[in-house]
């Protein structure tokens, strides 16, 4: 059916500008269908011409970016923020550029703090710089830092792929690992449901050094790797931590040796001091002092001049006596004020079974020691860490 135009009722101007519009439309149709009759470009296939290629690496770069996120890994220890150990350890970490490094450690060394919790006390957290990581120093323990840093509180992230607790300076061996504040910390990252690690160093008095410590970390590397990937695989042992001792001449180790917690322990040795022959109790008892007489000046300003009398007379009374020697008889006026210090004392045990780890330790390997929260299940996690580490070192060779 034929369609005509009357002249007489549109003028010619509109006629032609119509006709344009109409032209135009029927091209941007023909244009449209030619695109979707194109074949669709192959799966590997990559446009021709330098910008083209430039445009490929762009879009590589820009979907690697958006699809992958780096491991967080969070590191601890016993011995305190400035730790030359800690630092080798996180250097070592941050230059395999695999991983995202965040520190959460102790403000001073609380490397014999057992699995103490700080409460009814206020912790301060306050950032600090160690080779670009994410770093915090804590007033806590290592168990408090590792719960605050697991808690969501202090970082923004759902949780780590592992904790780290190290390398700190002196072993943990057999019973001494209920008193380390370092073993506590990765003990409590698997209460908080994350893989961990405790690595330590047998530092020997007079005969290691700094360096050491580097030789350390450079020994435990192997590990730290193979957990990680084993642990994005599902393949890492579950419901229970590593404890690693490196051995004090960490180089010429004998190599890894799965072992049972020994019932080793050094010997606990406390000694009456002087203050003044250790400024450091003596300097921190004068600042408390100090700081008190402070306090109490202030207060006498308010306080009634029968109220300072009284207390000037209580003060008279109580005489304060320092005494190093055994206690004799006081007055019920005197107030006693002794100073100790606790010291732990190495010492050697004999016909000690070659699967324990203060043995193996001693003889050269590195011993890496299975620690359930569960003690029934000891055989199974035995077997399975023992597994584990016959796999990793297979896949080293």
């Amino acid at each position: 059916m034929a369609t005509s135009v009357r002249n007489n009722f549109m003028p010619q101007s509109l006629i032609s500008n119509l006709q344009q519009v109409l032209i135009s439309k029927n091209n941007a149709v023909e244009e449209g269908k030619k695109i979707h009759e194109q074949p669709p470009t192959p799966a590997g296939a990559h446009c021709s011409g330098p910008d083209a290629a430039d445009a490929d690496v762009e879009v590589e770069e820009e979907e690697k970016d958006c699809s992958y996120t780096k491991p967080v890994v969070l590191v601890t220890n016993g011995e305190g923020i400035e730790s030359p150990g800690l630092t080798f350890l996180i250097q070592a970490l941050l230059h395999d550029a695999r991983f995202d490094i965040h520190v959460c450690a102790p403000q001073s060394d609380r490397s014999v703090s057992g699995h103490s919790v700080t409460t009814r006390e206020t912790l301060t957290a306050c950032s600090v710089e160690i080779s670009g990581a994410t770093a915090f120093q804590v007033t806590g323990t290592p168990a408090d830092c590792v719960s605050l840093a697991l808690s969501g509180a202090l970082f923004s992230w759902s949780k780590p792929v592992l904790v780290i607790s190290g390398v700190n300076r002196g072993s943990s061996c057999g019973h001494n690992m209920f008193y380390s504040g370092a073993v506590a910390g990765a003990r409590e990252a698997l209460i908080c449901g994350v893989p961990s690690l405790c690595i330590s160093f047998n530092w020997k008095k007079d005969v290691s050094c700094e360096s050491d410590l580097k030789d350390a970390v450079d020994v435990s590397l192997p590990l730290i790797h193979a957990a990680l990937r084993d642990i994005e695989k599902g393949a890492f042992p579950k419901n229970c931590f590593l404890n690693i001792e490196i051995p004090s001449s960490p180089l010429t180790n004998k190599g890894f040796k799965v072992t049972r917690q020994s019932l080793w322990r050094s010997s606990l040795s406390w000694q009456a001091v002087s203050a003044n022959r250790h400024p450091s109790v003596g300097g921190h008892f004068m600042s408390n002092q100090q700081s008190l007489g402070i306090k109490l000046a202030q207060l006498s300003r308010d306080a009634s001049a029968a109220g300072a009398a009284r207390r000037l007379n209580s003060h008279r009374k109580n005489v304060e006596i320092e005494s190093v020697g055994v206690a004799g008889k006081f007055s019920s006026q005197q107030t006693v004020k002794k100073y100790f210090r606790l010291e732990f004392v190495e010492k050697e045990q004999e016909n000690v079974d070659e699967d324990l780890d203060y043995r193996a330790l001693e003889d050269g390997f590195v011993a890496i020691t299975p620690l359930s929260l569960n003690p029934n299940n000891w055989f199974e996690t035995q077997s399975s860490v023992s597994n584990w580490l016959a796999v990793v070192l297979a896949n080293e060779q």
